[in-house]
């Protein structure tokens, strides 16, 4: 089950198996004649004396100044420990593991003029346990994540702090306690490692991973609401759908249709209503709009877990040199000798670090899921609230007055939802010059992924007070849930006692956040 890094073919299911499930990681064979070609030409570079970005110069709006041969490999290390800036809490280990294993992706696909040791170095760090701490704030998301990445290279160089067998500890001995040498930077490999979308990257592809679970765990939650409030069928029709096909709406048409299939709640069900408020009735509307804007971070995310992002870029071999333009890159032909020839290559300035398609992808990402609590906990109101919820008792609790039941549960579900109003204003419309203006535009990517994440997070706790809100709901109607509904429910009683008396509701919310979070309630959805 080793995942294998090419720098191609990662794929975001492999991200979460390395950062939550602790497979292995290996380097292909195929990757180190590339890694070889792209050096030789760095190395080419610092032989001829040729001016080169991060190579022999200096950084952002020093750019113009030129460094000694002999400080080449002293200017990596100044830029590593300059970087390393961050502040507030450090990032959880599973999203740290992810930053490692595609800073290593990125770097074996041969273009950043890197040496084999210092992507296999990160490789040995994942599989051996040691985790930098990685302070979560600081990066502004052009020139990449300097500042989170730059924690993780001076912990590769033996230095900082470090996380290793249940213990934070400093870099060096983390490393030497893992049996790992740390690696002393040569030219260009300081840069390569801090310039790049990593730590965006590496929270995005999680969380995405999470959001289009919780995309059909929504559907099945609803189903449950639906039965509770004896929904009106009709809205879930397949030739409705048909009339506007959205992919997103047609799927979560077609998963509530199979959920309430065979359920007497919503089949014989006496209101006489012909149609349910939106919040019910627009389930595939709403759903589904977020269903597709996850499908499209999706794939903006698995476009970008296996892109070169870091700069400048080293293309290796006579055909790199001759489409390149002396107006965008140092040209090194090689010398007349076949050896020295098949050095030839580009090194290229350019932008690839900057965030900007990972910060709208991210923004949007937050917004479908902050939609998902929204309207989630307009069901919940539907169904607390006596005079919406046709007939069941007030705050879905006998004798109510003595007791509140989930009266409180919805005020929860209410400041998660206005939480969400606030972290879902997109980051990405904001951008702050650094650099003395050289970098005079900026992503804000990392903080639209932290943001995410948060809304991700509060998301499942507005399903899960839903879920237990829904389930009390089915046992005060006394009705009968559908087949596939009517396992859920069971799942949540065997954690989740029934509410006949108010009781402390935090741990209720906890255990049904856990069914949520698991992911295990789409299996409703299982043919």
């Amino acid at each position: 089950m080793t995942v294998r890094l090419d720098g191609r073919s990662l794929a975001i299911h492999d991200v979460v198996r390395v950062a939550r499930d602790g497979e292995p990681v290996a380097i292909a064979p195929e990757c180190h004649p590339l890694m070889h070609a792209s050096r030789a030409v760095v190395e080419e570079c610092l032989r001829r004396g040729d001016p080169v970005y991060g190579v022999n110069t200096g950084f952002g709006k020093l750019a113009d100044v030129r460094i000694a041969d002999k400080d080449v490999e002293l200017l990596q290390r100044h830029l590593v420990t300059s970087c390393c800036t961050g502040v507030g809490p450090p990032f959880p280990e599973e999203v740290v593991r992810a930053m490692l294993l595609l800073r290593a992706n990125s770097l074996v696909a041969g273009c950043s003029g890197v040496r084999p040791p210092v992507p296999e170095t990160l490789v040995a760090m994942v599989n051996r346990g040691v985790l930098p701490v990685v302070p979560s704030k600081g990066s502004v998301g052009a020139s990449g994540d300097l500042a989170p990445l730059a924690h993780i290279a001076l912990v590769l160089m033996g230095e900082g702090r470090a996380r290793f067998a249940g213990r934070t500890m400093d870099g060096g001995e983390a490393l030497r306690e893992a049996g790992i040498e740390p690696v002393t930077l040569a030219a260009k490999e300081g840069l390569s490692l801090c310039n790049g979308t990593q730590a965006m990257a590496a929270l995005g592809a999680l969380a995405v991973f999470d959001a289009a679970r919780l995309l059909d765990t929504a559907d099945v939650i609803g189903a449950l609401t639906a039965e509770a409030l004896e929904a009106v069928p009709d809205a879930f029709d397949e030739r409705l759908h048909l009339a506007r096909p959205h992919a997103g709406q047609l799927q979560t048409a077609a998963n509530l249709r199979l959920l309430l299939k065979d359920s007497p709640a919503v089949i014989t069900a006496p209101h006489g209503r012909v149609q349910d408020a939106y919040a019910l009735r627009c389930m595939p509307q709403v759903h589904g709009a977020s269903r597709d804007a996850v499908a499209y971070v999706r794939g903006v995310l698995e476009t970008e877990l296996n892109a070169v992002t870091d700069n400048p870029l080293v293309f290796a071999g006579p055909a790199a040199a001759s489409t390149a333009t002396p107006t965008e890159t140092v040209v090194i032909p090689g010398d007349d000798d076949a050896s020295a020839s098949a050095v030839g290559g580009a090194i290229l300035s350019g932008g690839n670090f900057h965030g900007q398609p990972l910060a709208l992808a991210l923004d949007f990402l937050g917004i479908a899921l902050a939609e998902l609590a929204n309207i989630s906990e307009r069901r919940t109101e539907r169904l607390v609230n006596p005079a919406l919820s046709g007939g069941l008792p007030a705050f879905l609790i006998e004798e109510g007055g003595l007791n509140d039941g989930f009266m409180v549960a919805q005020y929860t579900a209410a400041a998660l939802v206005g939480e969400n109003k606030v972290l879902a204003h997109p980051a990405s419309v904001d951008s702050i010059p650094t650099s003395a203006n050289q970098e005079d535009h900026v992503s804000m990517g990392a903080l639209a992924a932290r943001h995410a994440r948060e809304i991700l997070e509060n998301t499942q706790t507005v399903l899960a007070i839903e879920l237990l809100c829904a389930c009390q709901g089915v046992d005060l109607r006394g009705c009968v849930p559908g087949p596939r509904t009517a396992g859920v429910h069971r799942l949540l009683r065997q954690r989740v006692p029934a509410l006949t008396e108010d009781r402390p509701l935090d741990g209720d919310i906890a255990a049904a956040l856990e069914l949520v979070r698991g992911g295990g309630l789409s299996l409703a959805l299982a043919n």
